[in-house]
């Protein structure tokens, strides 16, 4: 089954707290939280101090993305305000192997991100040391941009690899992951899907509600896919 994860840099931010709470209730399997420096991308957004007062909230598993240059040099801080995965990105860092290292041997599942015009082979010779690998299918920085339709085929190449070599590597996707396009995203290999305002932040739907339609929407997909097996 496919995990949910709500990207949080597009929930009520004057209601951060509530919307946690009710949708971990309404059993999201982990919490998307975006870290932005300005520099990396066009944006700022969530920080440690806020993370930290946010995992006295939930016991779900928080996958932190650092869009940030330099992530070495935050990985503690970000460790520490409650952590459980961390991904970095690959045109972030110099040294991104020696990266992905120190996140697993803190004892956090690490994770590699790729941009759209990323390469795979930019992170090929790092898979031994990956848990899971955020492909963006938008631009990183701000919420609500068209999905790049080429990241299907990036999808399907990169699940080839992973399989091929024996790998035991989850695929994430992070933007504009829809009704419209999580059938292809599935089809082509991911198993990690964040949602933000395409899916699950919708104005006049409750988050409940919005879960819970969602849940069953990837459900169905998933049935007809062993049907057809």
């Amino acid at each position: 089954m496919a995990l949910i994860g709500p990207s949080l840099m597009c929930a009520d931010m004057g209601n951060l707290q509530d919307s946690v709470l009710t949708l971990d209730q309404a059993g999201v399997d982990f919490f998307h939280i975006d870290v932005m420096d300005g520099k990396f991308v066009p944006n700022f957004t969530l920080g440690p101090d806020l993370i930290k007062r946010l995992r006295e909230f939930t016991e779900k598993s928080f996958d932190i993305h650092l869009m940030v240059e330099k992530p070495e040099d935050f990985l503690n801080l970000f460790i520490e305000s409650g952590a459980d995965m961390i991904s970095v990105h690959a045109e972030a860092t110099n040294h991104l192997q020696r990266t992905l290292q120190t996140i697993k041997d803190r004892g956090l599942k690490a994770g590699v991100a790729i941009n759209p015009a990323t390469s795979i082979q930019d992170i090929e010779y790092v898979l031994d040391v990956v848990d899971y690998i955020t492909v963006m299918t938008v631009n990183p920085g701000f919420a609500g941009q068209k999905f790049v339709p080429l990241m299907n085929k990036k999808l399907a190449d990169l699940t080839y690899l992973i399989n091929e070599n024996g790998y035991k590597i989850d695929i994430q996707v992070d933007g504009n992951i829809g009704y419209e396009t999580i059938p292809d995203v599935l089809k082509n290999g991911a198993n990690m899907l964040v949602c933000g305002t395409s899916s699950l932040f919708k104005p006049n739907l409750s988050l409940e509600l919005a879960v819970s339609k969602l849940r069953n929407f990837i459900e169905d997909i998933e049935v007809n896919k062993s049907i057809k097996l």
